[in-house]
């Protein structure tokens, strides 16, 4: 059993003031694998001192210097990569099937700011004004537990990219994993204040630093609930925010689609990383006129879709993270039958032959309508909607249809029409026959899917400000 018993703050593994300990889960098992003890609002409010004693320092090292701490960083988590996989499966469940992209994904958004960075302007010219990118002051960066070390990677990646310093809470869950990340990054050398790690609740360490005057800017992933209230607390001292929070994103097929190539697509995005993901697609639009036959296809792959032991290769489908969120999901799905969608397959419990363990079967409704609570509301488990279309424009209509936005698919044989459909949905991102990822493009959502973007120059631009400079050209 691990015993986490630091924080890192100033550039020091040290004792948190805070007293509390919170036990860690192996959630394929239900074992108790670890503690950590948690920070307190004390402690949050030393790592924000540390880092605004950083930042007029760090705020005037050149791009060439954060382009090198930014190589250390990049060589330093990749060489934990391992252990960091081992962790990712142990703690959160992830398959073995998708952890590695997982542990990889922690380095790779480094070298990704690196790459930007290398040819990012700071200075622009705007008529007769010098126009300097400004970084705002100290970062508050405040991550969940559904991919806890590429979160905590990708946001300080770009914090300091912008020449900002940084306070990180990432989530209590997913200590094991912070505890593999912070030791990598302290062994990148960077200055002390630069960035500061500090594991404890959202209502102690996350309202201490959302409601901080010295913080400057909050970037944050979860839950739009807890969005809402940063983005409240923020205000009160005008602080920049970035939200990236829930979806319940629209996987439209369209009726020329190729449904062999269609329904292994839906299947895969609606149940990445175990459903916990808040880009899946969970509501599957398909047209009236197809319906059966997509009905027909779809429970066959489902099958395949094996929801067990993360460690097994043939495993697609992990466990929920913890018992809290396992319920959660059974709640759904017991509301989707209430309501009076009918089951495809999967349905209420464990799956067959799975004693222990917070594990879902992979679910799936048809007979939805729009209006249904599983159709609006985000589950942040295996469960999917089937939702029927009479033509292009109510698929559209009912895409659109919802207080998110944050992703979209489009499956079609036909690349211009689907361009077409994709130009009039509301989301941050719309992919088109695929489940690509593009680290350099913004990630973001509209309506209540978030504010703001993260990835690439749009990323690192998150923690500046313009300053125009008139009399110098």
């Amino acid at each position: 059993m691990q015993i986490i018993e630091q924080i890192y703050i100033d550039g020091a593994f040290v004792t948190p003031h805070g007293d509390e300990y919170f036990d860690l889960f192996n959630p394929a098992t239900e074992q108790v694998i670890g503690r950590v003890r948690l920070a307190d609002a004390d402690d949050a409010r030393r790592a924000i001192a540390a880092a605004k004693r950083a930042f007029p320092a760090f705020s005037r090292t050149s791009k060439d210097e954060r382009i090198a701490m930014l190589r250390r960083m990049h060589a330093a988590v990749l060489a934990r990569e391992d252990e960091l996989l081992e962790a990712v499966i142990e703690e959160y469940g992830a398959p073995v099937s998708r952890a590695r992209w997982m542990a990889r994904h922690a380095s790779d958004v480094i070298e990704q700011a690196a790459k930007t960075l290398e040819t990012y302007a700071f200075v622009r010219r705007a008529g007769t004004a010098e126009v300097v990118m400004q970084p705002l002051g100290v970062a508050g960066l405040i991550t969940p537990w559904n991919s806890d070390a590429g979160f905590i990677c990708g946001k300080l990646a770009a914090a300091l990219a912008a020449g900002c310093t940084a306070v990180i809470k990432p989530s209590e869950m997913s200590a094991i994993q912070t505890r593999i990340v912070t030791e990598a990054l302290h062994e990148a050398q960077l200055p002390p204040g630069v960035f500061n790690i500090v594991t404890g609740r959202g209502d102690t360490v996350g309202a201490e630093i959302s409601s901080h005057p010295d913080i400057a800017k909050v970037s944050f992933t979860g839950s739009t609930v807890v969005g809402r209230t940063i983005l409240r607390t923020a205000s009160e001292t005008f602080k920049r925010v970035t939200l990236e929070l829930g979806g319940k994103s629209p996987m439209i097929v369209l009726d020329d689609a190729n449904f062999d190539e269609a329904i292994p697509l839906a299947l895969n995005a609606g149940f990445m990383n175990s459903g916990q993901a808040c880009i899946a697609g969970t509501r599957i639009l398909v047209p009236q006129s197809r319906l059966r036959e997509f009905e027909e296809g779809i429970v066959a792959a489902v099958a395949a879709f094996q929801s067990g032991d993360p460690r097994d290769p043939q495993t697609s489908i992990g466990p929920m993270v913890s018992r809290k969120q396992w319920d959660r999901v059974q709640r759904y799905i017991r509301i989707g039958i209430d309501e009076g969608a009918r089951l495809l397959a999967g349905g209420e419990g464990r799956p067959d032959g799975v004693a222990t363990g917070w594990f879902v079967r992979p679910t799936l409704f048809t007979d939805v309508r729009n209006d249904m609570t599983i159709a609006r509301e985000e589950i942040f488990g295996p469960v999917l909607s089937i939702i029927a279309y009479r033509d292009e424009q109510e698929a559209i209509a009912i895409a659109n249809d919802t207080p998110y936005g944050l992703q979209a698919y489009v499956c079609s044989s036909d690349l211009t029409r689907a361009a077409a459909v994709a130009s009039q949905i509301e989301a941050g991102r719309v992919l088109v026959n695929t489940l690509a990822h593009e680290p350099a493009a913004p990630f973001g959502g509209f309506k209540q899917s978030g504010i703001g973007r993260e990835y690439g120059a749009y990323g690192i631009e998150a923690f500046m400000e313009p300053k125009a400079v008139l009399g110098v050209l």
